[in-house]
């Protein structure tokens, strides 16, 4: 099970530098670049970098509003 572990951790972290990568690329770097250069055909327009991060962000606390919600009422119904 171990190695098992590692390789889920080795691709989750794979990922996660992928995701930063091309992000910071997106954000940073590609602004300076002319609009007609062929790199801009990979990248979503600049609007939906800051879009993205924002939906996925209220997404996320949405969820986890909703799970410690519902945790509170099933401490609220063992109590009683």
């Amino acid at each position: 099970m171990e190695l098992a572990d590692r390789a889920v951790g080795f691709l989750l972290c794979l990922i996660s530098l992928s995701v930063f990568t091309y992000y910071t690329f997106w954000v940073i770097i590609l602004p300076f670049v002319d609009t007609d250069h062929f790199i801009h055909n990979y990248f979503l327009p600049q609007e939906y970098a800051i879009l993205i991060p924002v939906f996925a962000g209220v997404v996320l606390l949405s969820f986890l509003s909703v799970f410690i919600g519902l945790v509170m009422l099933q401490s609220k119904k063992k109590k009683a």
